[in-house]
């Protein structure tokens, strides 16, 4: 693959993994009440939630842009998995067990960024921190 198109490639795989957080973090502004309550049920406190929604939301971006890719992709995998071990722990739920997995993967989608680096077409490939 020429690296122009490659270039491409990953700007848009970084958008479409980046995706979930955005929405998820502003999914939770819209009904931050019952989140609370399903932090709490899960014994994380709901005075977590505002600054998850504002990780998911700035994470997303920073992902999408490409800026500090690398951290910000290595935050994502450690949070990933932390909240599927928290929120997606039923394993005899077989959706649960779904949900949990879906954590795996996307955790190690960002191991393989962080390793990787954004690609050229990326604000980190523009100040030359690639």
């Amino acid at each position: 693959m020429n690296t122009k198109i490659q270039s491409y490639v990953m700007a848009a795989a970084r958008t479409l993994m980046a995706l979930i957080f955005i929405l998820s973090g502003l999914s939770k502004i819209g009904d931050a009440d019952a989140i609370r309550g399903y932090m709490e049920i899960m014994h994380v406190p709901g005075a977590l939630l505002w600054p998850t929604i504002l990780f998911e939301i700035s994470a997303g971006l920073l992902i999408v842009g490409g800026f500090r890719t690398r951290v910000t992709a290595a935050s994502l995998a450690i949070f990933s998995l932390a909240t599927g071990a928290i929120f997606h722990s039923q394993f005899s739920d077989q959706i649960q067990m779904v949900m949990f997995l879906k954590n795996v993967a996307m955790a190690g989608g960002f191991v393989l960024l962080a390793v990787a680096g954004p690609g050229a077409f990326s604000l980190d490939a523009r100040r030359g921190s690639v």
